[in-house]
């Protein structure tokens, strides 16, 4: 079996149609202003979605990135929420060894972190399955309101669940760019965390690398967002709001939307 297209450097979007649901996407990719690499990537299949932001500088990142979502894209689709999260769990393990192989092969360590969405069923209706190991993001927006799904595994989040940072000040924070959960990059057996919400009609899930939030807060995300119903158009805008702040490391975001 062919590993899937990885999207890095590009601009897509599709229309899936999975067990009797319509689902839109748009991808967007860039390498930013600063960055000599592009070392995110991302993987758009019926019902899954994913982004991975490797780490490591030039070809290991990229290298990791890659490994990563192409194990991560067996995950099977439809299944139950417990059987999808099992599946997950077991598959960023193999991620984790496929990256490991990596390091001889390379400069410096290999790592990536990496978030995503899975559709599944629970009950009556279709869920999301998200899951995230790292800084990678993945929101809901409901009503033309943005609201995080996964929390970071960074330095600086667990300053501000302590009371020690505010978010404010961990978005200048010179440790904000150290992640304390990873697949490879010399971590141990990885610890993902996992989310299920009920897969609505109009909802619109986003994904993205730090590239993004970490050039536009919150509020500015839902502004770009939601400013226009063309996933496509939204995917562009937030990548050039992010472009226009500076851009100092790679950008990528996915959108999924089921539709009417």
């Amino acid at each position: 079996m062919s590993e899937p297209e990885i999207l890095r450097d590009v601009i897509s979007t599709g229309v899936d149609d999975v067990n009797g649901l319509r689902l839109e996407w748009a991808v967007a990719c860039h390498v930013g202003n600063v960055r000599p690499a592009n070392e995110d990537a991302a993987l758009a299949l019926p019902g899954c979605y994913l982004l991975a932001d490797g780490m490591g500088g030039h070809e290991s990142g990229e290298l990791a990135s890659e490994a990563a979502l192409q194990t991560l894209s067996a995950v099977p689709v439809g299944a139950p929420v417990a059987e999808t999260t099992g599946a997950l769990e077991r598959l960023l393990i193999d991620a984790q060894d496929r990256i490991g192989t990596l390091g001889p092969e390379t400069a410096r360590r290999a790592g990536t972190t990496a978030t995503g969405v899975v559709l599944a069923a629970e009950g009556d209706g279709a869920h999301w399955v998200a899951f995230n190991i790292g800084d990678s993001r993945t929101y809901v927006v409901t009503a033309k309101t943005l609201t995080p799904v996964s929390v970071d595994h960074s330095q600086v989040q667990e300053l501000v669940d302590g009371g020690v940072l505010t978010p404010a000040q961990a978005r200048v924070d010179s440790r904000r760019n150290v992640i304390t959960r990873a697949l490879g990059a010399g971590m141990a057996t990885p610890q993902a965390d996992y989310f299920a919400f009920p897969a609505v009609h109009g909802d619109l899930v986003l994904l993205c690398s730090d590239g993004l939030n970490g050039e536009l807060t919150d509020d500015e995300i839902e502004a770009a967002v939601c400013a226009t119903d063309d996933l496509e158009i939204a995917a562009r805008a937030l990548v050039e709001c992010a472009l226009a702040s500076g851009a100092h490391d790679n950008v990528t975001v996915v959108l999924v939307r089921i539709a009417d």
